[in-house]
């Protein structure tokens, strides 16, 4: 015979409430009440059990709460259901009580097929209402919450392994932080997330998905993870030195906008940044490239004079304090010597006015000459000056567009001896040549490295189009779902340059896509040992050093990502030291086992006060085991990550020293590491990051 739904409610009943709170509900647990297995709930489940789950009957449903501790209470008598005899004398007996924290409703759906859960309540039972075992589907409707159930990521032992789902618009969108110890399960759960997520999209879509993810990887641990001759996920990997089937590293000099440029070269605010920015100004302009006529380079020349007049005019050089007058009259010197050899090759009109500019300069100069001159200059002599260097530019062709200066990060390529060039001929002109040698001497060493020069190729190895398509991915994402960008053979001084300009492009790119195209392109940035490169830093510094730059990328890209489709995954062993501004952004948290006092309490202050009791197990949750809360779950919950075979998981395996130590493992298999310091040597004082012999 069927069971009543009330039937069905009093066989499951374990208690009653006897102290209610909006953050706290108390039970008291009867006496006949299960001790550490409930059979009448569809299946054999631990209870009591903490962070287990309990019903409460309320009016919309059940209010679902989840145990934070349990414990026993002496009481003279035994508190029975249904005891009428008082004739009988009583030995004191234990009494269990347990404390829930409320997390939401879980009602009964349209259908009346299932149940739904959502999180939070306006409504709280009354003391002595029932508390009830939630059977297996109402578990499971708790643990499998939200709608969009697409990508089931592992199970819930403290639900009776019901599966844990997530919504992939929901964990990607509004970014992802996963942390834990070292060893506690970091970067499989990275890469399963991935790997799932790309494999339940191609179940729907019977194909390859236009599905992209970039891990930006920089102890070399994700090209194991996602390996070249996979058949289910066709990966891109790039390297330093690429081996087969791998492609090579390309960052570009040209791709490196000017924060990134002064925070390498360390450039100092009042007279080497200048420098730099003019420099790469002239090169976005494509000022090195030869003149194709001596018109075309005489117009060139007068722009730069028209330029620098304009930013001395503006800056107040000509009339300041000294020497800043003498500074412009040397400029003007320099400007007449360049000029009046250049009037015998042209004629009419553009001779006339060259001959105008020369003969002004020239006025401006001559008193100037003598012995203790008067140094400063006019407003009104710097306007006509301006005024004839201007008909002269137009006569030769340029137009006042071209006098807007150009943006300054924009990625046009240049090559490194070209820059070299522009920076000296820049220095020359702010007369400035003695204080940026340093600056020269930084950037030489950048391209002299033989480490980077893999990396930094010339300025047609690559074009901008070619490098989106393979780091983003092509259209529809046919040239695969995966980019793995190794770092680890990448320099230590270069490193953080090198993955904010790869990550600013990536999220510049997705702007101007959105810009183009109204909608936004689905992208996925994975920063492993965000630690390191997303590190919280001063504000006040005057001087941003690349680790500053660095992160302040990263800070952008958790602010403004959402808009433009770009989601983060960050990886670290060390939440305390991340910024502040970009784990404030991450609205979806995958929490493995800290042991670390100041970790510990950074994660307590991502939850409300009621549910930090699940946040106590972090110390000693075992590998695989995490804690997910969150944009993406309904409600906390700890989850056991699905399985990842041995080849698919990242190369972050614990050392074996045992096994070195006796020479055989566990199956009796022979283990070695032979040492040859020699060849370690050679290899280290050579400067190579050629790929040791058997590394993948």
């Amino acid at each position: 015979m069927r069971q009543t739904l009330f039937e069905r409610a009093s066989t499951l009943q374990i208690g009653s409430v006897e102290f209610v709170s909006p953050d706290e509900i108390k039970i008291a647990i009867d006496i006949e009440a299960p001790e550490s297995v409930a059979l009448n709930t569809g299946g054999p489940r631990p209870f009591p059990r903490v962070h287990g789950y309990l019903l409460i009957p309320v009016d919309q449903g059940f209010l679902v709460g989840q145990v934070e501790w349990i414990t026993v209470e002496r009481s003279p008598f035994p508190k029975r259901r249904g005891m009428q005899d008082f004739g009988l004398v009583d030995l004191p007996y234990p009494l269990r009580r347990l404390s829930l924290n409320p997390l939401g409703i879980l009602r009964a759906d349209r259908n009346g097929e299932g149940f739904v859960f959502r999180r939070g309540s306006d409504i709280l039972p009354s003391v002595g209402a029932p508390a009830l075992l939630p059977t297996d589907e109402q578990l499971r409707a708790i643990v499998e919450s939200g709608e969009k159930k697409r990508v089931c990521i592992g199970t819930s032992p403290v639900a009776n392994d019901a599966r844990v789902y997530v919504d992939p618009d929901r964990l990607f969108s509004r970014h992802l932080a996963v942390l834990g110890n070292t060893g506690s399960g970091k970067s499989c759960s990275v890469a399963g997330l991935v790997r799932w997520s790309i494999e339940a999209a191609q179940r729907e879509c019977s194909g390859r998905p236009n599905a992209r993810f970039i891990i930006l990887d920089p102890n070399g641990e994700y090209s194991r993870a996602f390996p070249k001759d996979d058949p289910s996920i066709s990966a891109r990997i790039f390297k330093v030195n690429a081996g087969e089937g791998e492609a090579p590293l390309k960052v570009p000099l040209w791709f490196w906008n000017s924060a990134e440029w002064c925070a390498f070269t360390q450039a100092s605010a009042k007279t080497q940044r200048p420098a730099l920015m003019h420099a790469l100004r002239f090169l976005r302009d494509g000022v090195t490239e030869p003149a194709p006529d001596r018109s075309h380079e005489m117009r060139r020349f007068l722009r730069t004079i028209v330029t620098t007049i304009r930013i001395e005019q503006n800056t107040g050089t000509p009339w300041g304090n000294f020497p800043k007058p003498k500074s412009f009259f040397e400029k003007l010197e320099k400007w007449k010597h360049g000029l009046e050899p250049e009037l015998v090759s042209f004629d009419e009109e553009q001779h006339a006015k060259l001959k105008d500019l020369v003969d002004v300069i020239e006025s401006l100069c001559k008193p100037r000459r003598v012995q203790h001159p008067q140094w400063d200059f006019s407003r009104q002599e710097v306007q006509d000056l301006l005024a004839k260097a201007s008909e002269a530019y137009s006569v030769f062709g340029g137009s006042p567009s071209d006098l807007v200066p150009s943006d300054v990060d924009s990625p046009r390529p240049f090559d490194g001896a070209s820059l070299l060039r522009c920076l000296e001929a820049a220095g020359e002109m702010l007369n400035v040549t003695e204080h940026i040698e340093t600056l020269l001497v930084r950037i030489r060493a950048l391209l002299a490295d033989t480490r980077m020069k893999p990396v930094l190729g010339n300025a047609s190895d690559i074009t901008l189009d070619k490098w989106l398509r393979d780091y983003i991915g092509s259209n529809n994402a046919k040239n695969g779902c995966v980019s793995v960008i190794d770092l680890s053979l990448v320099p230590t001084d270069v490193v953080h340059v090198v993955t904010a300009v790869i990550a600013r492009m990536v999220f510049e790119a997705l702007q101007r896509y959105v810009k183009l195209n109204r909608v936004a392109l689905p992208t996925v940035l994975v920063m492993e040992e965000a630690h390191t490169f997303i590190k919280r830093y001063k504000d006040d510094a005057e001087d941003q050093d690349a680790a500053a730059v660095c992160c302040q990328v990263f800070e952008r890209i958790a602010r403004e990502g959402r808009k433009f489709g770009l989601g983060l995954v960050l990886s670290s062993q060390r939440p305390s030291e991340l910024s502040p501004t970009v784990l404030s952004q991450c609205n979806t948290f995958l929490l493995h086992r800290i042991s670390n006092d100041r970790d510990q309490e950074l994660v307590y202050r991502l939850v409300p006060d009621n549910l930090r009791g699940l946040l106590r197990e972090l110390p000693s949750l075992p590998s695989q085991h995490a804690i997910l809360l969150g944009w993406a779950s309904e409600l906390p919950v700890l989850v056991k990550m699905n399985d990842l075979p041995e080849s698919q998981r990242p190369r972050s395996d614990d050392p074996d020293f045992w096994d070195v130590w006796i020479g055989r493992n566990e199956e009796g298999q022979p283990v070695s590491r032979d040492t040859d310091w020699a060849r370690i040597a050679k290899d280290w004082q050579a400067g190579s990051t050629e790929r040791s012999v058997g590394e993948p």
